[in-house]
């Protein structure tokens, strides 16, 4: 089996990298609102980066384990306890049948994630296993959990190579204010100038009105020179919505798949874990970047993933020795892990000589 809901906390969904190609019948790609955590948390567990897991907001679950399995957890820190003791952060740690896991209120952050060695076995819908809420599709029922679920794991594990070394630090930045880099348009030149300065230099709430389709700032009114209004368009994910309102709206990952409203900036992909952990009432600040430093950026943070992943889940070279004789015409195998947009593959290679 795997595990069983006693308490579901506030929103509870099982994730996994997306739902894409889908967006002109209406479905949003939904997938984890903090990717870099949520794939931090697979690779500590030796998951392809992308496998399904639970996305946990504000206060977490309490989940009893009916089979041994190797978790992480990471993202917003909830004070997670093992049978009533604490566990780290940011560290693969095996979990016995009949244990349980309680995530409590987020000290740190927003969304907490929580990968299984071998991922959460639930059916996949339009190639995805991702919950969507709004779209009512993926996960279980396209619900959040509910108390009594049931939820298998696909492929358990119980040991992994340097189980001592599955360990790394992304705590959640201090304080209540953050600053989000964003490319500004498509319809920039809808605003004037006033409103321009008035969206990059002036300081905006994160309100209530925040979820996993989208986050609504109150603050500064940023001046339309007409009004918030176009013939409807295409939505990407950190879009800024300028409603006739002039307060912005950050698009997120359960975002509808068009919209009527003038879009004034995107938010780059390195920064959406950002906005991802920002609660009610933290201060957000914009900053604007061209899309080469977007790049720039998204390739950094690519980067510390893959290193990750190489220190933990690279297969050791195996050195050919006189104890494992190799058949006539053929060199030793090399075994390489390798991965190409955030999905591993395994390979081995034998060089054969003529």
């Amino acid at each position: 089996m795997g595990i069983v809901v006693e308490n579901p906390g506030v929103l509870t969904t099982i994730q996994d990298k997306g739902r894409y190609g889908y967006e002109q019948f209406g479905v949003s790609p939904s997938g984890p609102m903090d990717l870099e955590s949520f794939q931090i948390a697979n690779i500590l567990v030796g998951n392809s980066r992308d496998l399904s897991a639970l996305e946990a907001t504000m206060l977490g679950p309490t989940l009893r384990f009916t089979r041994d399995n190797i978790i992480a957890i990471t993202g917003g820190d909830m004070t997670p306890l093992l049978d009533e003791k604490p566990i780290p952060m940011d560290q693969a740690i095996l979990v016995r049948s009949g244990s349980v896991l309680k995530l409590r209120a987020a000290r740190t952050g927003c969304r907490t994630y929580v990968a299984f060695a071998g991922g959460l076995d639930v059916p996949e819908v339009m190639g995805s296993r991702a919950t969507g809420v709004q779209n009512r599709v993926g996960g279980l029922e396209g619900r959040k959990l509910a108390k009594g679920d049931e939820i298998p794991f696909l492929a358990p594990k119980t040991a992994l190579p340097r189980m001592e070394d599955r360990r790394t630090s992304h705590p959640m930045p201090a304080g209540k204010e953050r600053v989000l880099r964003v490319i500004l348009g498509p319809q920039d030149d809808a605003f004037t100038q006033q409103g321009l300065d008035t969206f990059l230099g002036q300081p905006y709430q994160v309100t209530n009105d925040f979820d996993r389709m989208g986050c609504r700032l109150d603050g500064p009114v940023i001046q339309h020179k007409v009004d918030g209004n176009i013939i409807s368009d295409g939505m990407v994910t950190g879009a800024i919505q300028v409603p006739t309102s002039g307060l912005p709206i950050i698009m997120l990952a359960e975002r509808q798949t068009v919209g009527g409203y003038t879009k004034i900036a995107t938010v780059i992909t390195a920064d959406l874990p950002v906005i991802g952990q920002c609660r009610p009432g933290d201060t957000i600040r914009f900053q604007s970047v061209s899309v080469s430093q977007a790049h720039r950026l998204w390739r950094e943070t690519r980067e510390r993933l893959n290193e990750l992943d190489r220190r933990l889940n690279a297969p050791p070279v195996q050195p050919q020795t006189a104890a494992q004789p190799q058949a006539k015409g053929l060199g030793p195998v090399r075994h390489y892990r390798i991965t190409v947009n955030g999905t591993v593959y395994e390979t081995s290679i034998q060089v054969v000589s003529q």
